[in-house]
């Protein structure tokens, strides 16, 4: 596949703060905000427990971890399979250099405008930018896949430019196109199959995010890096030889 490339490693990771969620799972927080340092931090603590302790399930999401696990494995001679985890936790944070996995820097084509992306020009109107300017600095930043959410293979992409910040639509489509390419609020993320939604529609890739049939099933995961490129439409229908738009 032409649209995949080389990766980069993130940051170091800061020691989180623990809150019990259920017997079986814990949260490793490690603030409240959207912000790309701090994801870069939860990738990396995501990625070091997933190799050191495999016995855990990790999921990232924007500031935080997700730990599940078996109590009856973790329970100590105190019978509390939480001061369990939290202590196998910190030691194998504490005691590396936890990276995050080799993070792939994958580009994802798309094309703007039109039947593909029908908000682009309410977009452009909302930031007083012309059209081709949005999808110029749409296109000129570099993101980061936050966490996956909402349905399987959404990614939560963070760093957009700040002025393409829009607000979700007053009125929700209930079926928004496979490939869809779209901003809410401060992010932007890929709508991986037909879902309903409120995010506003700029552009459409052909890649396919999601096969449940494939593995992994997930094109891209947290802590992947994303670059769009815009294509045309002759070149997206090559892609996706008879999809209409």
């Amino acid at each position: 596949m032409p649209w995949i490339e080389a990766g980069r490693k993130p940051s170091m990771i800061a020691e989180p703060q623990f809150e019990p969620l259920a017997e079986d799972a814990l949260l490793l927080r490690f603030g409240e905000r959207i912000d790309l340092d701090l994801n870069a931090r939860v990738q990396a603590a995501a990625s070091s427990l997933h190799r050191q302790l495999p016995q855990l399930e990790c999921v990232p999401a924007y500031a935080s971890v997700l730990l599940r696990f078996d109590p009856a494995a973790w329970a100590g001679a105190d019978g509390h399979p939480h001061q369990q985890v939290q202590a196998a936790v910190l030691a194998a944070l504490r005691d590396t250099d936890p990276v995050s996995h080799a993070a792939h820097e994958i580009t994802i084509p798309v094309c703007y405008g039109g039947a593909y992306g029908p908000d682009l020009l309410d977009v452009a109107t909302h930031v007083r930018l012309p059209a081709d300017e949005v999808v110029a600095r749409h296109t000129g930043a570099e993101y980061r896949v936050a966490m996956l959410g909402f349905a399987p293979g959404f990614p939560y992409l963070l760093g957009l430019d700040p002025q393409l910040a829009v607000p979700r639509r007053d009125d929700p489509r209930q079926r928004v196109p496979i490939g869809s390419v779209a901003i809410g609020g401060g992010q932007t993320g890929i709508y991986p199959q037909q879902l309903p939604g409120g995010w506003q529609l700029i552009g459409r890739t052909p890649l396919r995010l999601f096969d449940a049939a494939s593995e992994p099933p997930s094109r891209l995961v947290a802590g992947d890096r994303v670059r769009f490129q815009a294509i045309d439409e002759a070149t997206f229908r090559q892609l996706v030889p008879g999809d209409p738009p």
